[in-house]
């Protein structure tokens, strides 16, 4: 099935992360319907995303070729799961993250849709093995998993389950690249997918080097937004290797592989994320950031502008 054969998506669950989704597939000039089983969720969900969709035109920085109140008009809330999935060819899971939750979810759709609608789940660390363990049809099922937050950060995983078709796949593709995201695809489902991975050795060595006492919290972070984070803002680590030496990829490993190696092998076992070092590090963080709402809301409103202005640099770029 093609992107062309259908214009509606339904968005099932209201947070941050599905009406992050419903506004960027509305962005894309698709109808969104947007589910919750709470009621007032899906209502109270539209209202923050005309707020949203208003600020971010002012600011010029709207997704898409509409306007907001065209982008508006595509959208529209529901509380009843057969009206909200009638119409639709493309199914958007973000509720909560609880396997249990996510599978009777699955298994509610699947009453209500034809075998061709493709099932598509947010999940950020649940295989899709897992997810889809209890529905009929595997193969028109896979995992999307964005990055928080995803109207301003683009890239999406796609996560195929064991049985996922290839067409579930392409369709999936054309469609994140349709409405601005920037897909990629996993050959094979892995535990923590590859953002996750990758994010997860990052934390794990710069938490290590700060309970050694080899470098402060506010400098680790610095190590990165000043200085890794400027390259990968762009470029991968890959074309970074490819790029730092005089022959490219396989000139850098004879040069630097060795010291790699080295460098690899001193690392630790995983670092106890619990104990009392830990705790140390979180007092260090929370001097730099108090964890109450009021000064965690003001860096993630911070975090999101800065996030805005670089998808802008980068659109430009």
């Amino acid at each position: 099935m093609s992107t062309s054969e259908s214009k509606t998506i339904t968005v099932i669950g209201s947070g941050l992360i599905g009406r992050s989704w419903a506004m960027v597939f509305a962005s894309g000039g698709y109808r969104v319907k947007i589910y919750d089983n709470q009621p007032g969720q899906a209502a109270k969900a539209m209202t923050e995303i005309r707020k949203q969709l208003e600020e971010l035109e002012e600011a010029c920085m709207l997704r898409g070729e509409l306007t907001a109140a065209q982008q508006l008009a595509l959208l529209s809330s529901y509380e009843d799961l057969a009206q909200a999935l009638e119409g639709s060819f493309f199914v958007q899971e973000a509720v909560f993250e609880q396997l249990d939750v996510k599978q009777s979810v699955f298994q509610e759709i699947e009453r209500h849709v034809g075998k061709d609608i493709i099932l598509s789940s947010s999940t950020s660390c649940l295989v899709p093995s897992s997810v889809f363990s209890k529905v009929q049809i595997p193969s028109r099922c896979l995992v999307s998993h964005p990055v928080n937050p995803p109207y301003y950060v683009k890239l999406v995983e796609l996560v195929p389950h064991p049985e996922t078709s290839a067409t579930v796949m392409d369709t999936s593709h054309a469609l994140m690249t349709k409405v601005g995201q920037a897909p990629v695809c996993l050959k094979k489902e892995i535990d923590g997918f590859a953002l996750n991975r990758v994010q997860a050795a990052i934390i794990a060595e710069s938490w290590r080097l700060v309970q050694d006492g080899v470098i402060s919290v506010k400098d680790i972070d610095l190590v990165m937004s000043e200085g890794l984070g400027m390259r990968y803002a762009f470029i991968g680590p890959m074309e970074t290797m490819h790029l730092n030496a005089p022959e490219g990829l396989e000139d850098y490993m004879k040069r630097y592989g060795e010291g790699i190696r080295r460098v690899l092998t001193s690392f630790g076992p995983v670092p106890d994320f619990f104990g009392e070092g830990a705790k140390n590090i979180i007092k260090e963080m929370c001097k730099l950031i108090p964890s109450d709402q009021q000064h965690l809301s003001a860096r993630k409103e911070r975090r999101d502008q800065l996030l805005m202005h670089l998808a802008k640099l980068k659109k430009d770029h």
